[in-house]
């Protein structure tokens, strides 16, 4: 009885210490938070600019499952964001993806031009993947330049790519449609090509059902 009593003090002090901490780490957290958002809405509209080159405003929209376009951003579904030039006229759009690479889940945003039915940029978003190796996906300028011009045209339905997209062999890529892989890094190169491939597959159709609306959000930009 008389070690519990005096185990009572140590006890109240070391709960105190933790919920101390604890409300510590959550002020520190929603101190940050604002901070850390703002970076990140930053960061994503450069990517964008990135991959749509000759952007000069941007407007984020999203697809909900079944395709259809929506200007809430905080609804569930896949964003995109589409590119204007000065004129406010509809360059492009840049599309949100995330698939399993060797390491964690890889997110990339890559930019789409609906006049040309290319893909003309991509920028990693988030990666884990190994340094020195997975990390090509986004150092090498050889497997970059894959996404420059990225044949992604679309059949007289408009519903599925003409020629699926597919990674090959690093130095085998003899059409518009290929994606080269990455020696040293064939997982990561691979899970990069898979995620742009189903991305593509899916959303593109849906861009194209869209064309206007996103079109004339040109008018009411985000920046």
């Amino acid at each position: 009885m008389t070690a519990s009593i005096d185990a009572w003090p140590m006890y109240r002090a070391l709960v105190g210490i933790g919920v101390g901490c604890g409300l510590l780490i959550a002020l520190v957290y929603v101190g940050t938070l604002p901070h850390i958002e703002r970076q990140r809405a930053a960061a994503l509209e450069q990517a964008v600019f990135a991959v749509l080159p000759g952007s000069a405003s941007r407007r984020t929209f999203v697809f909900d499952a079944a395709g259809t376009l929506v200007a809430d951003t905080g609804s569930d579904g896949s964003r995109v964001h589409a590119g204007y030039d000065a004129a406010g006229r509809l360059l492009g759009v840049a599309i949100e993806a995330e698939g399993m690479g060797y390491a964690d889940t890889i997110e990339i945003l890559y930019g789409y031009v609906p006049a040309d039915e290319r893909i003309v940029g991509l920028r990693v978003l988030a990666s884990k993947e190994t340094p020195g190796l997975g990390d090509k996906i986004e150092t090498d300028e050889r497997y970059r330049a894959n996404f420059e011009a990225l044949d992604v045209r679309l059949d007289a339905a408009g519903e599925a790519l003409v020629n699926p997209i597919a990674v090959v062999k690093p130095g085998t890529k003899s059409n518009a449609w290929e994606i080269d892989g990455i020696t040293g890094a064939t997982i990561s190169a691979q899970a990069v090509g898979n995620t742009v491939a189903a991305s593509a597959a899916r959303w593109l159709p849906a861009v194209r059902r869209n064309r206007e609306a996103l079109a004339a959000g040109g008018q009411h930009d985000e920046s």
